[in-house]
């Protein structure tokens, strides 16, 4: 499995890790056909930007990469813009991933969407990213068990 020279720096040099402490927003999801799990806090301002975020991920070298990037690509975007950010997007910043981790770019802007809602909920706001997690039309989450396995294989194998 062949990874991008910025995959392998995502991974090797990952940005933003940690856990902003007084978070206005908390995304927390996972990934049951692998395991991989990925929290995202994030601060955002009184014009609705996210001003920071970190995050922690248990997962492969993809799952790592792709958290990485999603907060380098969301810091600065307001919380409309940073929701529409696409598994495409995130692949496609990083170079290209591999079919089999695709998933990966889906946990990190799951991630963030969960984030963005559960900060538009404690300021009595309607949540915007509900409706739109793991748009794309290819994804299915219920992918057939052969599928399932591959990609929990894939998971798994040393980098």
């Amino acid at each position: 499995m062949l990874y991008s020279d910025k995959v392998m720096d995502h991974f090797n040099n990952p940005r933003n890790v940690g856990v902003i402490d007084d978070a206005d927003g908390v995304g927390e999801v996972g990934n049951p056909v692998c395991g991989d799990v990925m929290k995202i806090t994030i601060k955002v301002d009184d014009t609705d930007h996210i001003t920071d975020l970190k995050f922690q991920t248990l997962g492969c070298g993809a799952a790592i990469a792709t958290s990485s990037i999603v907060t380098e690509m969301a810091k600065g975007m307001s919380i409309q813009d940073a929701v529409q950010i696409s598994k495409r997007q995130v692949a496609d910043e990083l170079g290209g991933l591999p079919a089999a981790k695709m998933h990966c770019s889906v946990l990190a802007t799951d991630g963030l969407k969960v984030a963005v809602d559960d900060f538009l909920r404690k300021h009595g706001r309607e949540p915007i990213a509900g409706e739109i997690l793991s748009e794309d039309p290819n994804f299915d989450p219920h992918a057939e068990e052969e599928e399932q396995a591959v990609a929990a294989e894939n998971c798994h194998l040393h980098e």
